[in-house]
């Protein structure tokens, strides 16, 4: 899945500038990180190359993100998805503390929120109130795809 996932990165390197030359439009702008505490990346990194392959827009945050970045990058960035990752039991609730941060700005219905790794079910994303829950990459694409309708306006 890594060198996988490398090869969609390296590919998407080529193809991106193509497609803005001919204005294909992106299927969406999705901001995605790995929560606050947490310093894992091949899952984020995965889901993030099969995004783009997917055709949307992804702006990476990186790793160990508080909720105000992610905050301010989807404002900044005028996002329809937000994507939290997390591959550690202990660092699940900073996903429910970014979804708490995105209500007390009142943005929680401006975007939507979808969250994965590997210790998360949907059970869990029903419970904090993520908008959807990825198994897997593709899954993840596939989510994506419901949660930010083709053609959707900016919200911002």
């Amino acid at each position: 899945m890594l060198i996988s996932a490398r090869a969609m990165k390296a590919a998407m390197e080529i193809v991106r500038p193509l497609l803005a030359d001919i204005g294909a439009e992106a299927a969406g702008r999705v901001v995605i990180g790995t929560v606050k505490g947490d310093l894992h990346d091949i899952g984020k990194n995965l889901v993030a190359s099969m995004l783009e392959g997917g055709g949307f827009e992804v702006i990476d945050l990186g790793t160990d993100v508080e909720p105000k970045r992610f905050i301010e990058a989807a404002v900044t960035n005028n996002v329809q998805l937000v994507a939290l990752s997390t591959l550690l039991t202990v660092t699940m609730p900073s996903m429910k503390t970014t979804l708490d941060a995105f209500r007390a700005a009142g943005l929680r219905e401006k975007v939507k929120v979808m969250v994965g790794g590997a210790p998360v079910t949907q059970q869990y994303a029903d419970a904090i109130g993520a908008d959807g829950y990825g198994q897997s990459a593709g899954a993840a694409v596939a989510l994506a795809r419901r949660l930010v309708p083709s053609g959707r306006a900016a919200w911002l």
